[in-house]
């Protein structure tokens, strides 16, 4: 299965280029680095023991941060290799883990799941462990790791029972992944008892929580947000963000907002879409829907005759989310699955969310039950669900506190996994 598996890939491998190439036409970086993700990075003449982080993109890397600041304060000689596959992933890492990590950082793309890429990219690296973060299973990789006797851990790892169904059509493959895997620390038991059904052996399976609760809002974080609170409200106008927003949901977010200024004509509108290279397009859609608009890359605040601001920078969302009223989280109203709704409810921010959660099933329900979160069907209740929360204050403040009390009540998951990650890393340099 898993020569098929290859040479299936071999021959799709041309329209992967392809579509780099073609995504590249919007963002520059997806055509460059080519080398990396066929293997080819440089030796690493380095003998300190190598730890190897995979996060996909933005949100998983930004989970694995503190991950790593814990186990790099603990363990000073050890290095780090990150790959992530996207370019917003790649900047990322650099922005938050260069200046952690300095000269102890590696960061390349993770190459094609194909021997004769993986092959060069492990023996020039020699990592002793693989952290792969959230759900991210490529089976030549994982093949190439338990070869070299390199432990692999899924860390916190999260699987949609949308997700287990895919994986169950390729049982053969999906069982020979998982039993390369040296331990899964899962989010939640659901996803645990997903794990195992499919048929990792039950004894490497751990559960923590999500460490995404364990997100830590400092006080430089609470004074940036309110110098950005102050410059949007202007003369107590009213604040919707609408976060990580991809194609198909602007449009109901901003008939939404049409309908919502009826009713609250100050409102101001934070839309931030979720992949850069939408940044122009959406800017496109908000002026021919007829919004005047404000882009905060342009450096100025926004006035009381804007209606919308575009947030089309990258890495100032967590500071977006203390400075509005209301949060609406994306890749809900249509089928993506949701994104991170645990950072408004870290800021005491109430949440909406449009029906398609499975990415994030769990936390939703938790935030859902608290009465921290509602769920929107369709742009009507979206409209009167926000609508309703801006009316009533004490509604508003009582739905963020108890968003804050889940999160808060929620934290604790950032340790059980360093552990694990030092107890496996450790493990292997002693053997």
């Amino acid at each position: 299965m898993l020569t098929l598996y290859s040479w299936l890939f071999r021959l799709a491998l041309p329209f992967v280029l392809l579509r780099l190439w073609w995504r590249g036409r919007a963002q520059p970086d997806y055509r460059r680095r080519i080398r990396e993700r066929c293997g080819r990075v440089p030796e690493r003449l380095s003998r300190a023991p190598l730890i190897w982080v995979h996060s996909v993109s933005v949100g998983e890397t930004l989970a694995a941060v503190p991950v790593i600041a814990r186990l790099s304060r603990r363990h000073p000689q050890w290095q780090w290799l990150v790959t992530t596959m996207t370019p917003t992933g790649s900047e990322r890492v650099l922005q938050t883990l260069k200046p952690l990590l300095g000269g102890r950082l590696l960061h390349y793309y993770l190459p094609y799941d194909l021997p004769e890429c993986l092959n060069p990219f492990l023996d020039r690296l020699r990592p002793q462990m693989l952290v792969i973060v959230e759900t991210e299973l490529w089976p030549n990789l994982l093949a190439a790791c338990a070869r070299r006797e390199i432990p692999v851990l899924l860390a916190n790892a999260r699987l949609s029972e949308r997700s287990a169904r895919g994986y169950r059509r390729f049982a053969g493959l999906t069982r020979a992944m998982l039993d390369n895997l040296s331990a899964v620390v899962a989010q939640y038991p659901a996803d645990a008892e997903r794990f195992v059904k499919l048929g990792l052996c039950a004894n490497k399976v751990g559960i923590s929580g999500n460490i995404k609760f364990d997100l830590r809002i400092d006080r430089g974080l609470v004074s940036e947000a309110q110098v950005l609170a102050h410059r949007w409200r202007g003369k107590g106008r009213s604040v919707w963000l609408a976060a990580s927003t991809h194609g198909g949901e602007e449009e109901q977010l901003l008939d939404a907002f049409a309908a919502l200024r009826r009713e609250f004509p100050q409102l101001l509108l934070v839309l931030v879409p979720r992949h850069p290279q939408r940044f122009d397009a959406v800017a496109r859609l908000v002026r021919e829907r007829g919004f005047r608009l404000k882009r905060h890359s342009s450096g100025d605040w926004p006035d009381e005759s804007d209606q919308v601001l575009l947030g089309d920078t990258l890495g100032e969302l967590l500071r977006f989310y203390g400075a509005c009223d209301v949060a609406f989280v994306g890749g809900s109203l249509v089928p993506v699955g949701g994104h991170n709704m645990i950072e408004p409810a870290a800021w005491g921010i109430p949440v909406v969310c449009g029906p398609h959660l499975y990415n994030f099933a769990t936390v939703a329900g938790m935030l859902t039950q608290a009465g921290a979160m509602r769920v929107a069907d369709d742009g009507t209740q979206l409209v009167s669900i926000v609508a309703n929360w801006l009316r009533d204050e004490g509604a508003r403040q009582s739905a963020g506190l108890s968003g804050k009390q889940v999160a808060e009540a929620n934290s604790g998951a950032l340790e059980h996994l360093v552990d694990e990650v030092e107890k496996l890393a450790v493990g292997r340099l002693a053997g």
